[in-house]
């Protein structure tokens, strides 16, 4: 009988190793706290757990794991699997997706977004770049475009943004540069504090980021339709880490991309619906910047900053004029297709 037992004993033992063996917990960093921006973060954890009966669990930290600006570095050395990041963090690492921080690019919505950003993911020379950090472009984090907020007088003019202070990064930095602007590249994180401290005069963020980083509750006036442009913020995995999945948490993982995006930009619709009323009940004013300042900033900043880039990627042996060529014919059919 002790026989007995101590055999069932064991193969409860075995079969209790082997299930744990099976099991997988990748770690994902991110900043901040759970927000519109990383709605797909927490949707994507939510269905890989589903399709895999709980056995491919995304343990989703935020700023507990890395900084911001450290993400990429921290997938380059696998010191966790996933994790989001920005590319005007660290513009020298991540070249090829600054096309999609173009200012004036003309994306007009998130589907859009994810569009263009699936096709420029996409291309060779992006994943060759990827692989030079053990990383692999999983999804972006689509965002629309920015805007900023301020206090004092309204900025609503050219005139208005010569020696401005503004929190932007990537291409919109740079096209406020074209202006007379002085663009300063702190984290999202601290974008609240430098608005506070006098840092900066102005913040260009997306709606959710005004919310969810404080800086709404500073702002007098929000510029509704400047639109200059956006960010790109792409999630990528650890490329020692996928290879290592079996082929039915690999599955679960990539084919629950694309639902994951879709319950994002439902997610961000319903922001944007109620976005005047937050407004409104802030007490910040909706500044509409005239048709023919935006001609003129698009005049000053768009075309120099978009064939600047070019010649700048072009002379690093990346395909610039190529990729800037995708993002357009992306948009045209996406058009047309819809």
């Amino acid at each position: 009988m002790k026989k007995f037992l101590g055999r069932t004993a064991a193969a409860a033992l075995t079969l209790a190793f082997a299930t744990e063996a099976m099991a997988t917990e990748w770690n994902v960093s991110v900043w901040g706290k759970r927000r519109a921006f990383t709605e797909h973060v927490e949707k994507l954890a939510e269905l890989v757990s589903e399709k895999t009966g709980g056995d491919f669990t995304l343990n989703i930290s935020y700023g507990g794991l890395s900084k911001n600006r450290e993400n990429l570095d921290g997938i380059s050395i696998g010191a966790f699997e996933m994790a989001q990041f920005c590319a005007g963090y660290h513009r020298d690492k991540n070249r090829v997706v600054t096309v999609l921080e173009l200012p004036f690019l003309g994306v007009a919505n998130l589907a859009e977004e994810v569009a263009v950003s699936k096709a420029v993911y996409a291309h060779p020379a992006a994943a060759e770049e990827m692989e030079q950090w053990n990383a692999m472009l999983l999804m972006t984090s689509p965002m629309p475009q920015y805007n900023l907020v301020g206090t004092g007088e309204p900025r609503d003019t050219l005139a208005d943004f010569d020696g401005m202070r503004v929190r932007a990064t990537g291409g919109l930095g740079k096209a406020f540069e074209a202006v007379g602007g002085v663009p300063t590249s702190v984290t999202a994180t601290e974008a609240y504090q430098a608005m506070e401290s006098g840092v900066v005069d102005t913040v260009a963020f997306a709606q959710h980021a005004h919310l969810a980083f404080g800086t709404i509750n500073q702002a007098e006036w929000w510029t509704a339709n400047l639109n200059p442009g956006t960010v790109n913020c792409p999630v990528v995995v650890n490329i020692d880490a996928y290879d290592m999945l079996s082929d039915e948490h690999r599955a679960a993982l990539d084919s629950s991309v694309d639902e994951a995006l879709d319950h994002y930009v439902a997610n961000y619709g319903t922001l944007l619906e109620k976005w005047d009323s937050v407004l409104a009940e802030k007490g910040v004013e909706k500044v509409m910047i005239d048709d023919a300042v935006l001609a003129e900033f698009r005049a000053k900043a768009a075309d120099p900053i978009r064939d600047a880039w070019i010649a700048d990627m072009e002379g690093q042996g990346l395909p610039g004029q190529e990729l800037y060529d995708l993002v357009v014919k992306t948009l045209a059919d996406h058009r047309a297709s819809n």
